[in-house]
């Protein structure tokens, strides 16, 4: 028999092996035909349109040069008001800056906070993840018939959906709330840390000057009673030994105040740093306002955790974390699916059901997971409580050394009168020829060492308060300043 022949013979076999299907089955079979025609074309759809609203790629090239400012008035000047209708206040930058104006610039120029809007975006990205679901998996077969006593090719289709995301969903999104809220803590405390380091920057900047002031003003005394005591020499009317004690002050003098010059350029360097600006930039800087405190701060001391963001960031976190312990005890739930699933085999015989896809948990029953998150949540909750208690001790440390600094600078203020009364009562008798010009000068170089004494305690005592306010969480702003941009849906 020809290979013609052969496949004649099949065919007509099969034919006539074809058994007829009854009128219901007919009706039944091209019902479920056109249902999945349906879902094939709904699916095809999906599919076109899930990819026509997708992202697009856009490159963004880094920036190829420099953002530093060469004036102080080329920054943000702007400080943004605690009302939201009002308008902001902007600095003058024309007039010498107090420390609390150049915190404040240097919260809204410095450059690490610049990324503050993109980090709290990412959060808001993490949050927007958390409230999606998982799409509904669909699947579709065609089987072409090959051989044998099929009559039509196969056709199988389902569609299903993830169950166990249902159940964790609001544990999830609960637990990215909570760390939004924790992220926009973090960047606010870094806020208060920059706004804070541009205050004792500019707090050591003035007291820098003034004691660069007070030494050039020493070493121009000693200056001139070297060469005086050099000439007397010069003259025969004093031994050579007498100008030994002068020439070793004037070179301990001419060395802090090279120590006092180097200390200056390295804050203002610091300080510019911190603002954004050139190294070169200089700019006037005022005296340091007293820290407004109340008397008793008691009632501080006990509210930090509600005040502080770090510690508000901290106890966010521990939240999240006990969600985290929740959803993961719920994840020992095994990953379940449910779903519909039909089709016609080969000799379209038609089909349709309820699919149910699930895990045997007898290995992984989320263990590793859990122990994870219990594990985080003690020792975010010891690091809370090392936090915390650092805080009130540092209060309180802080409060005790103000109090010392206090005292220290009312008697360095008290010797340094006594001393400045003497170098004037000196100089009067000089005047007068009763007192020679190297008694003058030890007591005018008295008097301003007395002089360094006030300035030091002073510089000590203004660095201790805004220390202490930091510490118990006054006199900073409550909301971040720089202004977070909107997260879009990419």
């Amino acid at each position: 028999m020809s290979p013609h022949t052969r496949f004649a013979s099949r065919s007509k076999f099969r034919r006539s092996a074809v058994v007829p299907l009854p009128a219901g089955s007919c009706e039944c079979g091209r019902t479920l035909a056109m249902s999945l025609s349906r879902l094939f074309r709904a699916s095809a759809a999906g599919l076109v349109f899930s990819l026509a609203g997708c992202a697009t790629y856009h490159a963004l090239p880094p920036p190829d040069h420099s953002n530093l400012k060469v004036a102080l008035a080329q920054l943000n000047l702007a400080v943004p008001s605690d009302e939201p209708s009002a308008a902001p206040q902007k600095i003058d930058p024309e007039k010498p800056l107090t420390p609390s104006e150049v915190g404040m610039l240097a919260v809204l120029n410095n450059p690490d906070l610049a990324s503050q809007p993109a980090q709290l975006d990412a959060a808001r990205a993490d949050l927007l993840s958390e409230t999606l679901l998982p799409n509904p998996s669909v699947g579709i077969a065609y089987a072409f018939l090959l051989d044998g006593a099929g009559t039509s090719n196969s056709l199988a289709a389902s569609i299903s959906q993830d169950i166990r995301s249902i159940i964790t969903y609001r544990s999830r999104v609960k637990a990215a709330k909570v760390r939004l809220k924790q992220v926009s803590a973090n960047l606010l405390w870094q806020e208060w840390q920059v706004a804070q380091k541009g205050r004792l920057l500019a707090v050591d900047i003035y007291a820098d000057q003034l004691e660069l002031r007070v030494r050039s003003k020493e070493l121009e005394l000693l200056n001139e009673e070297v060469g005086q005591v050099r000439a007397a020499t010069a003259a025969g009317n004093l031994d050579v030994t007498a100008e030994a004690p002068l020439l070793a002050a004037k070179a301990g003098a001419e060395s802090a105040i090279s120590t006092t010059r180097m200390t200056l350029l390295t804050d203002w360097q610091s300080l510019d740093a911190l603002l954004g600006l050139e190294p070169s930039v200089r700019f006037a800087i005022a005296a340091s306002e007293p820290v407004q405190l109340p008397g008793d701060l008691g009632p501080l001391i006990k509210s930090l955790p509600a005040r502080r963001p770090d510690l508000v960031a901290l106890r966010l976190g521990y939240k999240a974390s006990q969600l985290d312990v929740r959803k993961a005890i719920v994840g020992q739930f095994p990953a379940f699916s449910l779903g519909v699933a039909g089709g016609w085999d080969t000799s379209h015989v038609s089909s349709a059901g309820p699919t149910i896809n699930m895990d045997l948990p007898i290995f992984n029953r989320n263990q590793g997971v859990i122990a994870s998150a219990r594990a985080t949540r003690l020792q975010l909750r010891a690091d809370y409580q090392a936090r915390l208690d650092e805080a009130e001790g540092m209060s309180k440390a802080l409060l005790a050394r103000e109090q010392v600094t206090g005292s220290n600078l009312e008697k360095a203020r008290a010797a340094s009168q006594d001393a400045t009364s003497l170098a004037d009562s000196a100089l009067r008798a000089y005047q007068q020829g009763n007192l020679g010009q190297r008694d003058l000068t030890d007591y005018q170089t008295t008097a301003l060492e007395r002089q360094l004494d006030v300035l030091g305690y002073q510089r000590t005592l203004d660095e201790t308060a805004l220390a202490l306010s930091i510490e118990l969480g006054a006199g900073f702003p409550k909301t971040m300043l720089v202004s977070p941009s909107k997260v879009t849906n990419p």
